[in-house]
């Protein structure tokens, strides 16, 4: 797997998933979803540095950490995307497209056939997004079975 993905503005590099840059950016994600929902609402497990089974961080020109993501192998080795997030004054550079394509190649790198991944019914930017890199909604799956809050994407690699 290659180490890092140069764009033109930011670079995306593995990072563990306990880092402080990876740290920050999770925190910034949680607090941005809990005042969407009132409440941490994620069902199921959340991930760990031992689940996740690979992590980035999108750093900008300047060396600032602007986005992240990370894959967690879930059943039949298909990989699951975990906190990809993009910090608001970053979105609309193209962190997260190129991100989802890092993602891709390292989830094709652990040999799975596909990503899956799931998000909020209130996060209408992120469905749309997922929806325009080639996701298709599926059923509710594993720990989100039965979440009414839940939106569940995949994608054949």
């Amino acid at each position: 797997m290659s180490a890092a993905a140069p764009s033109s503005t930011f670079l995306i590099d593995v990072e563990h998933f306990d880092s402080p840059d990876a740290q920050r950016l999770r925190a910034a994600q949680r607090i941005e979803i809990d005042s969407t929902y009132g409440a941490d609402t994620e069902p199921g497990p959340k991930p760990t540095a031992d689940s996740i089974a690979v992590f980035f961080v999108a750093r900008d020109g300047d060396g600032t950490p602007v986005g992240c993501g990370g894959l967690r192998i879930v059943d039949d080795g298909v990989a699951e995307v975990k906190r990809m997030y993009v910090r608001t004054e970053s979105r609309g550079s193209g962190v997260a497209a190129t991100m989802l394509r890092r993602l891709e190649e390292a989830a094709l790198d652990l040999g799975s056939p596909a990503l899956v991944l799931e998000t909020g019914t209130e996060q209408k930017r992120a469905i749309a997004f997922y929806e325009r890199e080639g996701f298709s909604r599926i059923a509710n799956f594993g720990p989100y079975v039965g979440a009414d809050r839940s939106v569940c994407y995949s994608k054949i690699l």
